[in-house]
């Protein structure tokens, strides 16, 4: 590739990360303010909508790449996401603010969430995620929203939250306003995802000439993975790591049991899993997620040694990579 050739590609790709922020950014807005109007819990609206917008960038370009016939980007950008998320954005969160837990409403979505790294596992020892596999990580996707569901109900019959949040007046600006935000944010995301996919592509092959599992699993995996950071530097600023923690869990499982089952419809009932995948990625996987949950269940509590601990471990990760 020539010079020029270069830096277009390196420039697109850039802008295509741009485009995910800023399109994951707004479509996260308009989707909690839709939410919000029509009167839904704010404590759903934590726990499905903002992480599934937030999960968003994540779907599209795992998508796109699958439609491509690019496995490994696809799903190294899933796994890589996973573990970017706990391994460094949670792990920041749990640094500047080591809190209590609510063992109760904690430990339901650290079990689905270490269970779907298990059964993932489980499923691709073949080599790849079959129909048999698809279907299983759909059943536990649907587990995770009915004890969402669960959650929100106990909280409205304990009285933490009312029934019903109060509906707020909406000026026809207003409106105007946040359906551009969502068609713009949507675009963003799907523009920018089919150029970090393409782009990325040709940094791995052309340019540095490495498994394009290499580059899906730290700059497209970090990239797609910023929304998360977004939120929790957010949440950090107004002291709610709780709300950070709960979003990281609940979009690192709607990475595995949505985005990895789509993949592999997408791919015609069968995705492809890489050894290295399952002999080096699920494994760091497993460790990290290990290594932050399991303390919690006896502490009650995440510490700033849990913090420091995952990050050492992604960075060995990130370094045998």
């Amino acid at each position: 590739m020539s010079t020029f050739e270069t830096i277009m590609v390196f420039g697109l790709f850039i802008f295509g990360l741009l485009a995910i922020i800023k399109g994951g950014d707004l479509f996260v807005e308009a989707s909690a303010w839709i939410a919000k109007i029509s009167g839904i819990p704010q404590f759903v609206i934590g726990a499905t909508i903002v992480s599934l917008a937030t999960t968003l960038p994540e779907l599209m370009v795992s998508a796109i790449a699958s439609a491509q016939g690019n496995n490994q980007m696809a799903v190294g950008n899933a796994v890589g996401s996973v573990t970017a998320n706990t391994g460094l954005i949670m792990a920041l969160s749990i640094i500047f603010l080591p809190h209590a837990v609510n063992l109760q409403r904690f430990a339901p979505k650290a079990i689905i969430l270490m269970g779907s790294i298990f059964f993932l596992a489980i499923f691709s020892l073949t080599g790849k995620l079959n129909i048999v596999g698809t279907v299983g990580m759909f059943i536990i996707f649907a587990i995770f929203i009915i004890q969402n569901l669960h959650d929100a109900k106990q909280s409205v019959s304990q009285g933490q939250i009312s029934a019903q949040d109060m509906r707020i007046a909406v000026s026809r600006r207003d409106i105007v306003r946040h359906i551009v935000y969502f068609v713009v944010g949507t675009a963003g995301i799907v523009i920018g995802s089919n150029l970090l996919v393409e782009n990325g592509t040709l940094i791995a092959d052309k340019i540095f000439m490495v498994d394009r599992r290499i580059i899906s699993l730290t700059a497209v995996a970090i990239g797609t993975s910023l929304p998360e950071l977004v939120t929790t530097v957010t949440a950090i600023a107004k002291k709610q790591s709780s709300l950070s923690i709960g979003n990281i869990m609940g979009a690192n499982i709607i990475d595995l049991t949505l985005i990895m089952p789509v993949c592999s419809i997408i791919c015609g009932g069968t995705l492809k899993i890489s050894k290295s995948t399952l002999l080096i990625d699920l494994p760091f996987l497993a460790l990290i997620t290990l290594a932050v949950f399991i303390p919690v269940f006896r502490n009650r509590r995440f510490s700033r040694s849990q913090g420091f601990l995952a990050i050492a471990l992604y960075a060995i990760y990130m370094m045998f990579l």
